[in-house]
Protein backbone atom coordinates (compact mmCIF):
# COMPACT_ATOMS: atom_id res chain seq x y z
CA UNK A 1 0.00 0.00 0.00
CA UNK A 2 1.02 3.80 -0.72
CA UNK A 3 0.43 5.04 3.00
CA UNK A 4 1.63 7.91 5.51
CA UNK A 5 4.69 5.35 6.10
CA UNK A 6 5.91 5.72 2.79
CA UNK A 7 7.65 8.66 3.27
CA UNK A 8 10.93 7.95 0.95
CA UNK A 9 11.81 10.90 -1.31
CA UNK A 10 8.80 13.04 0.14
CA UNK A 11 9.88 16.55 1.67
CA UNK A 12 8.69 18.77 4.75
CA UNK A 13 9.40 17.07 7.79
CA UNK A 14 12.29 18.75 8.46
CA UNK A 15 16.09 17.53 9.79
CA UNK A 16 16.53 14.48 11.24
CA UNK A 17 18.31 16.16 14.60
CA UNK A 18 20.72 13.18 16.40
CA UNK A 19 20.91 13.09 19.70
CA UNK A 20 24.21 12.90 21.21
CA UNK A 21 24.81 10.02 23.56
CA UNK A 22 21.29 8.96 22.90
CA UNK A 23 19.85 6.14 25.32
CA UNK A 24 18.11 2.85 23.73
CA UNK A 25 14.68 3.88 25.51
CA UNK A 26 13.90 7.46 27.13
CA UNK A 27 11.19 6.06 29.38
CA UNK A 28 9.97 2.87 30.93
CA UNK A 29 6.72 2.33 28.88
CA UNK A 30 9.10 2.45 25.44
CA UNK A 31 11.26 -0.87 26.91
CA UNK A 32 7.63 -2.46 27.71
CA UNK A 33 6.61 -1.79 24.55
CA UNK A 34 9.55 -3.52 22.70
CA UNK A 35 9.30 -6.09 25.33
CA UNK A 36 5.48 -6.84 24.28
CA UNK A 37 6.47 -6.62 20.28
CA UNK A 38 9.49 -9.17 21.14
CA UNK A 39 6.85 -11.75 23.27
CA UNK A 40 4.62 -11.81 20.48
CA UNK A 41 5.36 -14.73 18.98
CA UNK A 42 4.32 -16.89 21.60
CA UNK A 43 0.97 -15.31 22.73
CA UNK A 44 -0.20 -14.38 18.89
CA UNK A 45 -1.14 -18.23 16.75
CA UNK A 46 -0.22 -16.17 13.27
CA UNK A 47 2.83 -13.99 13.88
CA UNK A 48 5.51 -12.56 11.63
CA UNK A 49 7.26 -9.44 11.04
CA UNK A 50 5.51 -8.70 8.08
CA UNK A 51 2.36 -8.76 9.43
CA UNK A 52 3.70 -6.41 12.50
CA UNK A 53 4.78 -3.89 9.43
CA UNK A 54 1.39 -3.76 7.94
CA UNK A 55 -0.30 -3.42 11.49
CA UNK A 56 1.46 -0.19 11.56
CA UNK A 57 1.27 0.79 8.26
CA UNK A 58 -2.60 0.65 8.69
CA UNK A 59 -2.53 3.33 11.42
CA UNK A 60 -4.66 6.56 10.59
CA UNK A 61 -2.53 8.97 8.65
CA UNK A 62 -2.69 11.54 11.79
CA UNK A 63 -2.80 9.53 14.60
CA UNK A 64 0.85 8.17 12.87
CA UNK A 65 2.44 11.35 12.30
CA UNK A 66 1.79 12.73 15.41
CA UNK A 67 3.36 9.92 17.54
CA UNK A 68 6.41 8.57 18.08
CA UNK A 69 8.41 5.40 17.28
CA UNK A 70 7.40 3.51 19.65
CA UNK A 71 3.83 4.27 20.06
CA UNK A 72 3.61 3.22 16.59
CA UNK A 73 4.90 0.05 17.74
CA UNK A 74 2.60 -0.45 21.03
CA UNK A 75 -0.09 0.27 17.87
CA UNK A 76 0.83 -2.18 15.96
CA UNK A 77 1.41 -5.14 18.45
CA UNK A 78 -1.75 -3.91 20.09
CA UNK A 79 -4.18 -4.08 16.90
CA UNK A 80 -2.65 -7.84 16.26
CA UNK A 81 -3.15 -9.16 19.97
CA UNK A 82 -6.85 -7.67 19.77
CA UNK A 83 -7.32 -9.24 16.06
CA UNK A 84 -6.35 -12.31 16.68
CA UNK A 85 -8.12 -12.42 19.76
CA UNK A 86 -5.49 -12.61 22.35
CA UNK A 87 -6.93 -9.04 23.92
CA UNK A 88 -10.50 -7.95 24.31
CA UNK A 89 -10.66 -4.30 23.37
CA UNK A 90 -13.36 -3.83 25.89
CA UNK A 91 -11.01 -5.12 28.59
CA UNK A 92 -8.13 -3.23 27.45
CA UNK A 93 -9.57 0.42 27.32
CA UNK A 94 -11.10 -0.56 30.72
CA UNK A 95 -7.18 -1.13 32.20
CA UNK A 96 -6.19 2.00 29.89
CA UNK A 97 -8.50 4.44 31.79
CA UNK A 98 -10.26 5.59 28.06
CA UNK A 99 -10.08 4.63 24.38
CA UNK A 100 -7.21 2.73 22.72
CA UNK A 101 -6.77 3.65 19.36
CA UNK A 102 -5.81 0.56 17.31
CA UNK A 103 -5.08 0.63 13.25
CA UNK A 104 -7.38 0.49 10.67
CA UNK A 105 -8.66 -2.84 9.47
CA UNK A 106 -7.16 -5.03 6.50
CA UNK A 107 -8.39 -3.97 3.20
CA UNK A 108 -10.67 -7.03 1.66
CA UNK A 109 -8.49 -7.72 -0.83
CA UNK A 110 -5.69 -6.90 0.25
CA UNK A 111 -2.51 -8.35 -1.99
CA UNK A 112 -1.60 -7.53 -5.70
CA UNK A 113 -2.25 -10.26 -8.10
CA UNK A 114 1.78 -10.90 -8.40
CA UNK A 115 2.34 -14.52 -9.55
CA UNK A 116 5.09 -16.30 -7.86
CA UNK A 117 8.53 -15.88 -9.14
CA UNK A 118 10.20 -19.15 -8.07
CA UNK A 119 13.39 -18.60 -10.63
CA UNK A 120 15.39 -15.64 -10.44
CA UNK A 121 14.81 -13.99 -13.34
CA UNK A 122 17.43 -11.14 -13.54
CA UNK A 123 21.22 -10.42 -13.83
CA UNK A 124 24.23 -8.23 -12.62
CA UNK A 125 24.16 -5.95 -14.62
CA UNK A 126 21.02 -5.89 -16.34
CA UNK A 127 18.62 -2.72 -16.35
CA UNK A 128 15.37 -3.52 -14.59
CA UNK A 129 12.26 -1.84 -14.02
CA UNK A 130 9.78 -1.29 -10.77
CA UNK A 131 6.90 -2.50 -11.50
CA UNK A 132 4.10 0.47 -11.26
CA UNK A 133 1.25 -0.65 -8.95
CA UNK A 134 -0.62 -0.32 -5.96
CA UNK A 135 -1.54 -2.62 -3.79
CA UNK A 136 -3.94 -2.45 -1.21
CA UNK A 137 -1.96 -4.67 1.18
CA UNK A 138 1.56 -4.78 3.05
CA UNK A 139 4.45 -4.45 0.12
CA UNK A 140 8.20 -3.65 0.43
CA UNK A 141 8.49 -1.56 -2.92
CA UNK A 142 9.10 2.13 -1.71
CA UNK A 143 6.55 4.45 -3.89
CA UNK A 144 9.67 6.40 -4.69
CA UNK A 145 11.01 4.00 -7.34
CA UNK A 146 7.91 2.32 -8.59
CA UNK A 147 8.20 2.96 -12.52
CA UNK A 148 11.66 3.79 -12.36
CA UNK A 149 14.70 2.05 -13.89
CA UNK A 150 17.49 1.15 -12.32
CA UNK A 151 20.81 -1.49 -12.25
CA UNK A 152 21.06 -4.98 -10.82
CA UNK A 153 23.96 -5.10 -8.67
CA UNK A 154 23.52 -8.05 -6.98
CA UNK A 155 21.24 -11.10 -6.77
CA UNK A 156 20.57 -12.38 -3.09
CA UNK A 157 19.20 -15.88 -2.50
CA UNK A 158 15.70 -16.79 -1.68
CA UNK A 159 13.57 -14.84 1.19
CA UNK A 160 10.09 -14.99 2.18
CA UNK A 161 8.14 -12.63 -0.22
CA UNK A 162 6.73 -10.33 2.16
CA UNK A 163 2.97 -9.02 0.35
CA UNK A 164 2.21 -12.80 0.75
CA UNK A 165 3.43 -13.60 4.84
CA UNK A 166 1.86 -10.07 5.93
CA UNK A 167 -1.83 -11.54 4.90
CA UNK A 168 -1.60 -15.24 5.77
CA UNK A 169 -1.02 -16.52 2.19
CA UNK A 170 1.29 -19.52 1.80
CA UNK A 171 4.90 -19.63 2.29
CA UNK A 172 6.81 -17.97 -0.76
CA UNK A 173 10.36 -17.66 -1.21
CA UNK A 174 11.73 -15.56 -4.15
CA UNK A 175 15.28 -14.17 -4.94
CA UNK A 176 15.95 -10.21 -4.23
CA UNK A 177 18.09 -8.31 -5.62
CA UNK A 178 20.01 -5.01 -4.86
CA UNK A 179 18.96 -2.09 -7.20
CA UNK A 180 20.62 0.80 -8.03
CA UNK A 181 18.84 4.10 -9.06
CA UNK A 182 20.08 7.10 -10.00
CA UNK A 183 19.15 10.22 -8.22
CA UNK A 184 18.55 11.91 -11.73
CA UNK A 185 16.07 8.64 -12.12
CA UNK A 186 14.80 8.96 -9.29
CA UNK A 187 14.21 12.40 -8.87
CA UNK A 188 14.21 14.08 -12.02
CA UNK A 189 16.42 16.00 -13.92
CA UNK A 190 17.61 18.55 -11.14
CA UNK A 191 19.58 15.97 -10.01
CA UNK A 192 22.83 14.07 -11.37
CA UNK A 193 23.67 10.74 -11.85
CA UNK A 194 26.86 10.63 -9.76
CA UNK A 195 24.74 10.29 -6.73
CA UNK A 196 22.46 7.11 -6.69
CA UNK A 197 19.90 4.76 -4.51
CA UNK A 198 20.33 1.09 -3.99
CA UNK A 199 16.85 -0.78 -2.92
CA UNK A 200 16.39 -4.30 -2.20
CA UNK A 201 13.67 -5.58 -4.41
CA UNK A 202 12.12 -9.18 -4.86
CA UNK A 203 11.85 -10.73 -8.24
CA UNK A 204 8.21 -10.12 -8.19
CA UNK A 205 7.75 -5.98 -7.89
CA UNK A 206 10.63 -6.32 -11.20
CA UNK A 207 10.18 -6.24 -14.80
CA UNK A 208 12.74 -5.93 -17.78
CA UNK A 209 13.24 -2.78 -18.78
CA UNK A 210 12.52 -3.52 -22.41
CA UNK A 211 9.07 -5.34 -21.32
Amino acid sequence: MRGIHDLGGMYGFGPVVRETDEPVFHELWQETAFAVLMAAGTVLPDFNADQYRHSVERMAPSHYLSVHYYERMLTGITTLMVEQGALDLADLEARAGGAFPLALPVAAVPMADLAPQPVARFHVGQQVRVRQYSPMGHTRAPGFCRGKTGTVLRVTPKFSFPDAAAHGGDRRDEHTYHVEFTARELWGSDNGDRDSVVVDLWDSYLEGAGA
